[in-house]
């Protein structure tokens, strides 16, 4: 099943984050995203500050419904999204899950660059 449509699941204190192996392979699966240590981010470009916005407003209605939610980080036009599993110090599933709900509502949005 591919990561769009899995739901994230609870994570629970003492849960291993994943290897660095797994976290390059579900990459694959996202591959606009970067691996960082212990998350994954990607930034996104818009026209302007409100269309910025109107697609933050997006990432946090997926980061609701998947009780999974990213750190967001807002410059005017741009938006960078981190994941990772803060209860778990790392990554896990819910990180890439989320990462490709988040491609998908991109995909319909104009992104710039």
């Amino acid at each position: 099943m591919e990561l769009v449509e899995q739901k994230c699941e609870p994570c629970r204190a003492g849960t291993p984050a994943l290897s660095r192996e797994e976290a390059e392979e579900l990459l694959e699966e996202v591959p606009m995203w970067t691996l960082k240590d212990d998350s994954i981010e990607r930034e996104f470009r818009f026209n302007d500050f409100r269309e910025a916005i109107g697609f933050v407003n997006k990432v946090a209605e997926i980061a609701e419904a998947e009780d999974h939610h990213p750190d967001i980080h807002i410059h005017y036009n741009k938006v960078r999204l981190e994941l990772s599993t803060h209860k778990i110090g790392g990554l896990s599933n819910n990180d890439f899950i989320l990462a490709a709900k988040i491609d998908k509502v991109a995909g319909k949005t104009t992104i710039v660059g």
